[in-house]
């Protein structure tokens, strides 16, 4: 077969295979790739196997990343847990993958890695897992009688109650007020796991970017802003993206709250799933806070080609970073994000 690359910020006939592949995401939507193009400059594009006029049947979408520090590569995609590959026929997927693979080695790519949600028997052929998570979803098609019947009684079902006896507020959008409230607690979170967080900028972006399809849930007490999520959504499914909170009010049972707000609103609107995101394999407390809200894990594996290239340098910068950011103070923890972050995608 011939494969071509295009660019999907252009080419319209990806926003129409997005609109109607089965196996679309938030991730894959033009708005996404635009916040990743601004605020972090890398260049997505696309390889399919549709000429210049033809209809698009298939396409894997991935990122140029461009790094005098940890090297240039091509991602599937950066800073989101997985793309699946948008294809018609998975038996062309090794050709696909080759042909990715020798242009890589022409443009001095370290690597090439792609990140699908369902994991192709016929990737076998090409390249072996390059790391592998638990991948987290929630199938809403039960009652939200059973939903909730199916939340863990005392961590989940229990504190929800509670932070409603305690009459939080709740505010849903994409307000300015809304997204500078999310990032005062992002901070927060951030610094208490010993992580640089994303910069400003890039939230500012996948709200723009991403409109009606990115919204904000905030909860507060006494006009205090106590927690915070940030969603996305495709057709009728529905991703958990980031969430963070003060960890002085999380007696009142903030996030629980909020997260019965996804599920319950994600419900109403007709979405079959909510997507809760990647958990590494050993990160056991994690794994048990997404598994009490009655979720199922299956594996979700990356390939990176040509195989067994590591991304030595990357795993560096972000082992270093974990090890002071905690001290930074959180304007230079944001400063810091800026120039970091595009690095290590």
């Amino acid at each position: 077969m011939d494969f071509y690359f295009t660019d999907p910020l252009s080419d319209r006939r990806w926003d129409a295979l997005v609109s109607t592949h089965p196996g679309a995401s938030a991730f894959h939507q033009r708005g996404w790739l635009e916040a990743l193009h601004q605020t972090y400059h890398y260049r997505p594009f696309v390889l399919t196997s549709a000429s210049a006029n033809a209809q698009m049947k298939d396409g894997i979408v991935l990122c140029e990343i461009k790094s005098w520090i940890t090297g240039t590569r091509a991602v599937s995609l950066p800073f989101s847990d997985h793309c699946e590959l948008l294809l018609q026929d998975a038996q062309h997927l090794p050709e696909m993958v080759r042909y990715l693979t020798t242009n890589g080695e022409r443009q001095g790519w370290k690597f090439a890695e792609i990140r699908p949600l369902t994991d192709p028997s016929s990737m076998e052929e090409v390249a072996e897992p390059s790391r592998s998570y638990w991948f987290h979803e929630l199938d809403l098609r039960p009652s939200l009688e059973d939903l909730f019947r199916n939340l863990h009684k005392d961590s989940v079902q229990r504190r929800i109650r509670h932070a409603e006896s305690e009459r939080l507020s709740y505010t849903k959008g994409r307000s300015p007020d809304l997204l500078e409230s999310f990032y005062r607690l992002l901070l927060l979170t951030r610094k208490r796991q010993g992580v640089i967080p994303q910069p400003f900028a890039w939230f500012r972006n996948v709200i723009a970017c991403m409109g009606d399809e990115a919204e904000i849930r905030l909860a507060t007490k006494n006009d205090r802003p106590i927690g915070a999520v940030l969603t996305l959504r495709h057709g009728t499914r529905v991703i958990y993206k980031y969430g963070c909170s003060d960890e002085r009010f999380h007696y009142l049972g903030a996030m629980p709250f909020l997260f019965w707000k996804i599920i319950e609103e994600s419900k109403l609107s007709a979405a079959e799933k909510i997507d809760f995101g990647r958990s590494d394999l050993k990160h056991e407390s994690l794994i048990a806070f997404k598994d009490k809200f009655g979720t199922r894990k299956r594996l979700l594996k990356y390939y990176r080609m040509p195989e067994g290239k590591d991304d030595v340098i990357s795993s560096r910068v972000n082992h270093s970073l974990r090890r002071v950011v905690s001290l930074l103070p959180n304007f230079v923890a944001s400063l810091a994000a800026d120039l970091v972050y595009r690095h290590v995608g």
